[in-house]
């Protein structure tokens, strides 16, 4: 999950904050190379962690040669972390406007950490000593899975010219999307001949790259991968014949509503962001998750399977929704995914609180067994710790803007923004950020040394300072939050420190009525 925030990060940085198109680069050819290798990888990454899941004895040596954190796997950490890094190095030296033009010179840096990111990535999930043992383990059926996965972007481009060849499925998907939009109260304006669809002067011509033949590739392909690995048990006519033309048109439905709420955020959101949400990383990443879901399904309906579901799964492993490094990671995942959400959908995406605010509260709810299974034994140091973080952030204010829109709201409803901004700062955003920085971070990236200790805490305080918007203020309050945390071994303890800091100035903003405090 951790790696699959990474890949969203990259798609984010440089598919919508800065916007790569390969034909401006000067470097075409090996631009639109090394976007195909990422998404390749994407490919593999899932094929291969399909394989692992639907082999319970791989799966049981893989967790159980992971969990050695030794100091090979901090040396890989470091790899894959300055990878990482070095992706991101473009982006934050070059002005996002210049990135096509400058590419070249930045290819170098990109390749080198792609490389090392990858190389990390695989010897953190695979120890590098039992590499050997997991190749001969998965045989040749791991050989085709890696071999189908990675040729699934060829399959999408063999599957484009279906998009143009077949009339029907042009008039039918446009006509799908001017009944959506309609329904929605739009006025619609399309032209089949010309591949042309908009409204309120927003118009798109619609690419093979955002018509959907992506989750059609993805689709056959993961099936393909899922009834190999499942073939054993797996009713394979009753897969083939019925589930898998349902997941066609249910991935060409997607699409539909893909294209039309595109089309709805370009004429009344953003134009950009529209038109930076049909990208074709975007649509890899829509149909990804959208073909794993449907395998999901597929995995838990008995009638599908010659023995029960639950027979053909991963044997003796924890419940996901039970799994203690679940718990620290996924609700972060949903909090930044629901951050990106609100800024999609509102002008004023601080108007969009409440809906991220149901979500970071579903996310915790799903979690609840491994959450209530912390320690959370009274410590007044925590709490005295909260109240100096609080009291500095609110004295070291020098004031702000206010949330745009706020001043729009009235009655019931500016009551209701201000509940869920008071509940949500004050409950739920401690839980899961104290949860992701120092309950998994921390512990992932320390180790028995004091230089150890000290590099994690620095580099996790500096992470959670880049997320607020007072980076120094939030640096200090992290350092306190990891000391708190490491004082006890109490994870804790450092959330009860973060829920009093944070409402003590979500108290002060209730009273002085500035949100901007927040």
């Amino acid at each position: 999950m951790l790696f699959a925030l990474e890949m969203l990060a990259i798609v984010l940085i440089f598919q919508v904050f800065s916007s790569v198109e390969c034909r401006l680069t000067g470097i075409e050819t090996v631009c639109r190379a090394l976007r195909s290798a990422t998404i390749r990888i994407l490919c593999v990454g899932i094929g291969l962690g399909l394989f692992i899941w639907f082999r319970p004895h791989l799966h049981r040596r893989l967790v159980t040669a992971a969990d050695s954190v030794d100091g090979e796997a901090r040396r890989w950490w470091a790899v894959h972390l300055i990878g990482l890094g070095l992706i991101f190095v473009p982006w934050l030296r070059a002005d996002p406007a210049s990135l096509n033009a400058d590419f070249q010179a930045h290819l170098v840096t990109l390749l080198a950490g792609a490389v090392l990111a990858s190389t990390g990535a695989l010897f953190l999930l695979v120890p590098r000593r039992d590499v050997s043992a997991l190749l001969r383990e998965g045989g040749a059926g791991l050989a085709l899975v890696v071999l189908v996965a990675a040729l699934i972007p060829d399959l999408a481009d063999a599957l484009a010219p279906l998009w143009w060849a077949f009339r029907g499925l042009i008039l039918a998907t446009f006509y799908g999307v001017a009944v959506v939009l309609a329904a929605l109260g739009f006025h619609v304006v399309l032209n089949p001949d010309f591949a042309t669809i908009g409204t309120e002067g927003f118009f798109v011509e619609m690419a093979g790259t955002c018509s959907g033949i992506e989750g059609f590739a993805l689709t056959t392909g993961f099936f393909a991968i899922y009834s190999v690995l499942m073939r054993d048990t797996l009713r394979l006519g009753r897969f083939w014949m019925i589930v898998f033309p349902l997941a066609l048109l249910v991935s060409w439905l997607f699409n539909v509503l893909r294209i039309a709420a595109l089309i709805a955020i370009g004429a009344r959101v953003s134009p950009e962001l529209a038109v930076n949400g049909f990208h074709s990383f975007a649509g890899w990443l829509f149909f990804t998750v959208l073909a794993l879901g449907v395998i999901w399904v597929v995995q838990a309906r008995p009638s599908l399977h010659r023995a029960p579901a639950a027979a053909t799964g991963t044997g003796v492993v924890i419940p996901f929704r039970e799994d203690p490094s679940a718990a620290l990671i996924t609700p972060f995942i949903v909090f930044m995914l629901s951050g990106l959400l609100v800024q999609s959908l509102w002008q004023a995406p601080a108007l969009g609180y409440p809906l991220q605010a149901a979500l970071m509260a579903a996310a915790l709810w799903l979690f609840r067994k491994p959450l209530l299974a912390l320690d959370w034994r009274f410590d007044p140091v925590a709490l005295l710790a909260g109240a100096v973080v609080g009291v500095g952030w609110i004295l070291s204010f020098r004031g702000g803007p206010a949330p745009e829109g706020q001043s729009e709201l009235t009655g019931a409803a500016l009551a209701g923004w201000i509940l869920c901004r008071t509940l949500g700062t004050t409950f739920l955003v401690p839980v899961i950020e104290e949860g992701f920085f120092r309950g998994y971070l921390l512990q992932l990236l320390g180790g028995r040394a004091m230089w150890q200790t000290a590099l994690a805490v620095a580099v996790t305080s500096l992470a959670f300072a880049l997320l607020h918007g007072r980076v120094i203020e939030a640096g200090l309050a992290g350092l306190v939050f990891a000391w708190v945390a490491l004082r006890r071994g109490r994870l804790g303890d450092a959330i009860v420190a973060h829920a009093v800091a944070n409402g003590l100035i979500a108290l002060t903003a209730l009273i002085t009525g500035d949100w901007s405090l927040i």
